[in-house]
């Protein structure tokens, strides 16, 4: 069996399972075997725990998380997990030291539900091991049936045996360029040494293991072990290695290569923006900035993030509209801090600005005015009619100085003027890089005039 090298490898006896961890599956159910096989997979290839990255989503067998404490897991939405992990492992090609071994364990309920991901991640040739736990149903929502069912196989959704051909998930791997693919059922005894190979391969692996469902499969089907064989020869899939050849450039160092170096040399990476001056922040400060589609909300908000950070800030922006982007209202939740932002959601707005009713209308849906309390900067446009009993708000006519579609770029004009929480020359600056003439934006000078 091929190993990794050493400088991945600890030179000592390791298990990765919890200690005195119990499976929570139901008795008899195969994802014990699997998660033991893989467990004795890892201990032969001795890697080190903080070079493996577990990837769960919904299902049983992602109840894993817990049962291996000793390397980092990513538990994701059901049926996303390959995607997740695509992206992990593509991160540590091109941006951390390469040893990451990154696996994902999805059921034929995620992976029906994922399939396209997992197409995509075997066509990319991703440094990622799938290993599809397979007991033909979807076990964690009741036993319904799945692209993985056989044909007459009874499930909650087909009692009377199900009609649809089932999906090779293997062949599928393989049409869509995937070097490393094999089956195997869950209690064969070499299934540790046939994971050992695929964590190993570089490049995207697939192993798909046939197991027992005892809750949902085993009785309606008069299922025992040997009728996962069974099941393959009738299907007339083939157990063992399907294919294992490399052929292809692993995904992430061939975007190391290809992509990142020819970038460098073509001087396209040349956005990035540069410390200018120096801010005056202590703590962090969050605003909501409120309005109309179509009037620059987002935009006007990703200035200021730009300007922040030319501040020597950090900034975060999360926008929100409707699905029918062109109407209807116009949202930015925006942070401002001196140090690194862990946390992306505005418990308690410092600054809450409003600069149409429709904004104004989507901030009282999402009961933003019961989280602010007096120390809270509220800036409206005049045209706005709303009273908060025991809060000052500051009315300016945003709408008739700078015009609908710059009323926002006014508002956080008149923002960092009243807040100096960067100085201004800053954000007139990007103004002007984005729209030209800054005199010629709008009528700034008169802002001024409601400063303190």
């Amino acid at each position: 069996m091929a190993q990794l090298p050493t400088s991945n490898s600890l030179n000592m006896e390791c298990t990765y399972m919890t200690e005195g961890a119990v499976m929570p599956f139901c008795k008899g159910c195969g994802h014990s075997h699997i998660l033991k096989k893989l467990n004795t997979a890892l201990e032969k290839l001795k890697l080190n725990p903080n070079n493996i990255c577990l990837v769960t989503d919904i299902g049983c067998i992602g109840l894993a998380d817990s049962l291996y404490d000793k390397v980092h897991t990513v538990h994701t939405t059901h049926g996303r997990s390959t995607a997740f992990a695509t992206g992990i492992a593509l991160a540590d090609k091109v941006l951390a030291d390469k040893k990451l071994k990154t696996i994902v364990l999805i059921g034929d309920g995620g992976a029906t539900i994922g399939l396209l991901h997992i197409v995509n991640a075997a066509l990319l040739n991703s440094d990622v091991t799938v290993i599809v736990a397979n007991n033909f149903l979807f076990g964690m929502t009741g036993g319904q049936q799945s692209f993985f069912s056989p044909l007459e196989f009874i499930t909650q959704t087909s009692p009377f045996g199900n009609v649809i051909p089932p999906l090779d998930i293997c062949k599928v791997a393989v049409s869509s360029k995937c070097e490393f693919v094999a089956r195997k059922v869950s209690t064969q005894s070499d299934l540790s040494d046939t994971i050992a190979d695929a964590i190993v391969f570089d490049g995207f692996a697939l192993v798909e293991v046939l197991d027992l469902c005892t809750e949902w499969a085993v009785e309606k089907n008069n299922m025992t072990g040997a009728s996962l064989f069974d099941i393959a020869l009738k299907q007339g899939n083939e157990l063992g290695y399907l294919i294992n050849e490399r052929n292809r450039e692993e995904f992430g160092e061939a975007y190391k290569t290809r992509i990142v170096t020819n970038a460098a040399k073509h001087n396209l990476f040349t956005n990035f923006i540069k410390r200018e001056s120096k801010h005056n922040l202590a703590r962090q400060v969050s605003v909501v900035l409120a309005g109309s589609a179509g009037e620059k909300v987002q935009s006007s908000a990703a200035l200021l993030c730009e300007a922040a950070v030319r501040a020597g800030l950090y900034t975060s922006q999360k926008n929100d509209n409707p699905v029918t982007q062109g109407s209807g209202f116009s949202l930015s939740e925006i942070i401002l801090s001196p140090a690194k932002i862990n946390f992306t959601g505005i418990e308690k707005p410092t600054a809450v600005i409003v600069i149409s009713n429709e904004g104004l209308n989507e901030l009282v849906s999402q009961n933003v005015f019961e989280r602010i309390d007096l120390d809270t900067q509220l800036i409206f446009d005049d045209s706005i009619n709303y009273n908060i009993s025991s809060f000052q708000i500051n009315l300016l006519p945003f709408r008739k100085i700078c015009t609908p579609k710059k009323a926002a770029l006014g508002a956080l004009d008149y923002f960092i003027a009243s807040t100096r929480i960067f100085p201004l020359e800053i954000l007139h600056t990007v103004y002007k890089e984005k729209y030209g003439d800054y005199n010629k934006l709008y009528k700034a000078d008169l802002l001024k005039e409601f400063l303190d």
